[in-house]
């Protein structure tokens, strides 16, 4: 009777187990998430914010006298600063939406001693593909302003940057790219097993994140770009992309939302242009 009793008890443990630690990995990715948006709103609201904004590269503001004391100074501290706050803003709007990704490799990896750090690893990868992103988007924000700056005619008619960003985020979301990409991020258990096989597991960790984060931009990066338009300090509209995105990735009905936002996106720029006309 004592056998057959740990018999069952075994497999009721291991369940617990699991349960514990399922918990553990939401309650840590919804403590992460909470302190990038508190983080966020406090920067939104300091004197720094205008780095959060990314606005005014060369104005090194309070910080100025930081700038002055290393070399490069008026580059590196706003380039810190830039990258910090795009961080931020991945971990505030991205981040959970790799729930899904994350409990796979969690029960994948269970029992590893090394388990906590492939997590990480996975974590790890899915930054690195949407700094990439970022320093390619900053970079081209930051030609385009030093640009408006060359012609007064650009300084006139900048909004035509604007309005062509949310026409060209509007029509995005009918690419046959996009869902591609959005099929692997809403298929976490066919995602992790074609890349995932035991033999170098820090390795395939980091690739696992790293190709979930490519596709995660190839699906999301037009609708992140629209920040650019309406300010990358902006809580309110980082909330209501992050919370599109979310849905999009994660919900079964997500690929509906394909139709109003792009009809709202494409109205949006025609309003832009309408207004300007």
């Amino acid at each position: 009777m004592a056998d057959a009793g740990q018999t069952t008890a075994g497999p009721r443990d291991a369940t617990a187990k699991s349960a514990e630690r399922e918990a553990a990995l939401v309650g840590l990715m919804a403590l992460l998430a909470a302190a990038s948006w508190g983080a966020l709103w406090a920067w939104s609201t300091s004197p720094y914010a205008r780095y959060l904004v990314h606005d005014s590269w060369d104005d090194a503001g309070a910080l100025a006298a930081l700038c002055r004391a290393i070399p490069q100074g008026d580059i590196v501290v706003p380039a810190l600063l830039h990258a910090a706050a795009w961080m931020l803003m991945i971990a505030a709007m991205m981040l959970p939406t790799t729930y899904p990704l994350l409990s796979m490799v969690r029960r994948v990896t269970a029992g590893r001693p090394d388990a906590g750090r492939l997590l990480a690893l996975v974590v790890g990868g899915f930054f690195a593909a949407w700094l990439g992103f970022g320093l390619l988007a900053h970079g081209a924000d930051a030609a385009l302003r030093w640009g408006a700056g060359q012609s007064a005619w650009f300084v006139a008619n900048g909004w035509m940057v604007g309005a062509a960003v949310l026409a060209g985020a509007g029509l995005f979301q009918w690419s046959s790219l996009k869902y591609r990409c959005l099929d692997r991020c809403r298929t976490p258990f066919g995602f992790v097993n074609a890349r995932w096989h035991g033999r170098s597991p820090p390795r395939e960790a980091l690739r696992i994140g790293l190709d979930h984060g490519l596709f995660c931009v190839g699906c999301c990066w037009a609708l992140m770009a629209t920040m650019f338009v309406v300010g990358t300090g902006n809580i309110g509209w980082m909330l209501a992309l992050a919370a599109v995105m979310a849905a999009e990735k994660n919900l079964p009905w997500g690929r509906r939302l394909a139709t109003p936002v792009g009809v709202a996106l494409l109205g949006w720029a025609a309003a832009v242009v309408v207004a300007h006309a």
